[in-house]
């Protein structure tokens, strides 16, 4: 770290766009489970997934907004964690189909399994539970490992 950079001590919150809130609100509440804490007016929806005021909002922008393409600059995905055990996230994905969502990969990132969907408008979510914090304390270049994951 530079000596005069501005130390960021923890990422606090996303906002993402969205198409309308009437259809991300319940994926994001109801399948993803967070607490839906308030809303600014009829554009926008705040989340938290307990322990901070927010940790997500939602911007809705109208049914006219163009999905990104692959190969444009922006947000990837967003992880959330759903628990500490393979059988968490077997529960995550069953529950996952339980509400119509499809998975669209899963991984062992070594540090962490995962399963990925995607929200309303197409944007990824990783959903992980993370593996032995020793792994990455030990090798640091774990984190950059993906491999395939057997649920």
């Amino acid at each position: 770290m530079r000596e005069n950079a501005v130390r960021a001590s923890k990422l606090g919150h996303a906002v993402l766009k969205v198409r309308s809130l009437e259809a991300s609100v319940p994926f994001y509440r109801d399948v993803l489970g967070l607490k839906e804490v308030a809303r600014y007016g009829s554009q926008m929806a705040f989340f938290s997934c307990g322990d901070n005021h927010h940790d997500l909002a939602l911007l809705e922008i109208g049914m006219q907004a163009v999905s990104p393409v692959s190969s444009q600059v922006g947000l990837y995905h967003l992880a959330f964690k759903v628990g500490d055990t393979l059988d968490e996230l077997r529960a995550c994905r069953d529950h996952l189909a339980a509400h119509g969502v499809a998975i669209a990969g899963q991984a062992d990132h070594r540090v962490s399994q995962a399963l990925y969907c995607h929200d309303p408008d197409g944007i990824m979510i990783e959903l992980y539970v993370d593996a032995d914090p020793a792994i990455w304390r030990d090798d640091p270049a774990a984190v950059a490992h993906v491999g395939k994951l057997a649920l």
